[in-house]
């Protein structure tokens, strides 16, 4: 098996495998199954378990994502993923309090300058500060461009001395228990970041939310009338760039929720073969039975592993440096978290009457989870932001984008043929053909056609990027071996290359497509043939996840 590789960028594997050691064995210390089901009754936010995981003397979390020149550990986007899919697995709404700092402090660390990085980055290690990420508005919801927060400037014998910030957020991780919050408002100069202190005259925030799930995590609407703040709280000193500093962020933070849904979905599915092992029905237990395994199990292990290589394909590059990310920031997020909503729905349907109470945490799991199609941009903003970067790709190669990549796909099976790259690249070649019907026929002036696209451009991709990696980048994540995700990869690119074709030709013919031959030039007859072998891959992947994840 060829070792997976990670960038040098960030911590190195013997580091990050201690923190993650030392994260789970907390977790099995003091977050057990009896004290979260508390926290979520009571709807409680634990500042103990906070201190516990923040506290330099111990664990220090939110030491990786402070660059080692503040004092940090320099964590990278690969670390933060990797920490982000254990804390879900343990509780989303624990994750969500102790990362919410992550998001608060990212206008900093993308547009801060170094005096005020020094500062503050200073602040936040040295005094383990908790910090929240203010931008969504009861109004504008994950449209940053329709805020209202204002935030006008105070002058002093002609110089500007400082703001004052009038506005409300809403929906605020952290909202009602951080030290500092970070807070979008318009400024004269255009949308600009602020640094707030929780005390500042003026400041309040709302009661806690009674939420859905993620009950442990504390969310709450601010209220700001007439905040003042200095003029050094003004992030990276001028003004107008706070757009342009959200969508910097959105590759780190939507890549983090992404891996919150890989975690949760990971952990339903554990649960839901564990049960399986021990439920016996008609003289056998479920894990053995193919109604269960390949309705419940295999195709959600499928998307699950999908999503986390796409996940660690997009960490690399952010690692590397690479910027401009947003895209593959948004299909990251749009596939982990809906795959893990999925599977923890079905984990409650795999347990039957068990699964639907709390005992068995999976139905905490699935309220919890719900959560990350919302947060962060909801799956129909990454649809459209995915649809819409994408027709701009198709557009500037005149169509050439996924023909060209399905060619380097032909490529990988010639070498790899077990990889499902052939699969994908049918997916892809389907995808060119829907696309350039799409512009010759101009049915992205439908809204829903459009959203239909940026759906099957995340399954296309995905399904390309599994094919890629799943040999030559193994994941160091999880304990399936290479065989298993080759199986899963060539399950889940039958899929990608089925639901492109089917569900692109049912779209466009429902537009109002003009093309006759349309079904024959997306190649669904050799799709369909495509399927062969696709039972017998379940079969296997069934058998390999039984032997891994045994009760």
């Amino acid at each position: 098996m060829i070792d997976a590789t990670v960038p040098e960028v960030g911590l190195d594997k013997e580091t990050r495998d201690m923190i993650l050691e030392t994260l789970k064995k907390y977790a099995e210390r003091k977050l057990t199954p009896e004290f979260l089901l508390e926290l979520d009754h009571n709807d409680t936010f634990p500042h103990d378990v906070l201190k516990e995981l923040y506290d330099p003397m111990s664990i220090g979390l939110h030491l990786l994502f402070i660059p080692e020149k503040y004092d940090g550990l320099g964590g990278g986007a690969y670390d933060i993923y990797r920490v982000s899919e254990i804390m879900a697995s343990v509780d989303l709404g624990i994750a969500t309090g102790v990362l919410a700092t992550f998001l608060g402090s990212d206008p900093i660390s993308v547009g801060a300058t170094e005096e005020q990085k020094q500062h503050w980055f200073g602040r936040i290690a040295e005094e383990a500060l908790l910090c929240a990420y203010g931008a969504t508005e009861p109004q504008a919801g994950s449209d940053l461009g329709a805020m209202t927060t204002k935030a006008e400037p105070v002058e002093e014998n002609g110089e500007v001395v400082g703001y004052n910030i009038t506005g409300r957020k809403q929906w605020i991780s952290n909202g009602g228990v951080a030290d500092i919050y970070t807070i979008l408002a318009l400024a004269p100069g255009g949308p600009s970041w602020f640094i707030v202190d929780a005390d500042a005259e003026g400041f309040t925030k709302g009661k806690p939310e009674d939420k859905h799930g993620i009950r442990a995590s504390n969310t709450a609407a601010l209220f700001l009338d007439n905040v003042y703040v200095p003029v050094d709280r003004l992030v990276g000193l001028e003004e107008g760039k706070g757009l342009a500093q959200a969508q910097a962020v959105f590759g780190y933070t939507r890549l983090m929720v992404g891996a919150f849904g890989l975690g949760a979905g990971w952990e339903a599915l554990r649960r839901a073969i564990r049960y399986s092992q021990e439920r016996i029905q008609g003289g056998a237990p479920l894990s053995q039975k193919q109604g269960y395994t390949h309705k419940l199990i295999v195709p959600n292990a499928a998307k699950l592993e999908a999503a986390r290589t796409y996940i660690e394909w997009v960490a690399e590059r952010l690692d590397s440096g690479e910027e401009g990310l947003q895209t593959e920031g948004a299909v990251a997020k749009y596939m982990a978290t809906e795959a893990g909503n999925k599977m923890a729905e079905d984990a409650i349907q795999a347990m039957g009457g068990y699964g639907y109470t709390k005992e068995y945490m999976v139905e905490k799991i699935k309220r919890d989870v719900r959560i990350t199609t919302i947060y962060e941009g909801t799956s129909e903003i990454m649809e459209w932001t995915i649809a819409r970067d994408r027709w701009q790709e198709h557009l500037k190669s005149r169509g050439d984008y996924y023909k060209e990549w399905a060619n380097r796909l032909a490529a990988i099976h010639q070498e790899y043929p077990d990889n499902g790259a052939n699969f994908a690249a049918m997916a892809m070649r389907a995808l060119a053909v829907i696309l350039e019907r799409c512009r010759l026929d101009r049915l992205t002036r439908n809204q829903h056609v459009l959203f239909r696209l940026g759906e099957l451009v995340a399954y296309a991709e995905c399904a390309a990027v599994f094919a890629e990696r799943v040999v030559q980048k193994p994941t160091e994540a999880i304990q399936l071996d290479v065989p298993t995700r080759q199986a899963l990869a060539r399950i889940f690119a039958r899929e990608a290359a089925l639901k492109v074709a089917a569900d692109g030709l049912r779209w466009t013919i429902g537009a109002g497509q003009t093309d006759p031959n349309l079904a024959a030039s997306l190649d669904l007859p050799g799709i369909y043939q495509a399927q062969t072998g696709n039972v017998a891959d379940m079969d296997f992947a069934a058998e390999q996840l039984n032997k891994v994840f045994t009760a």
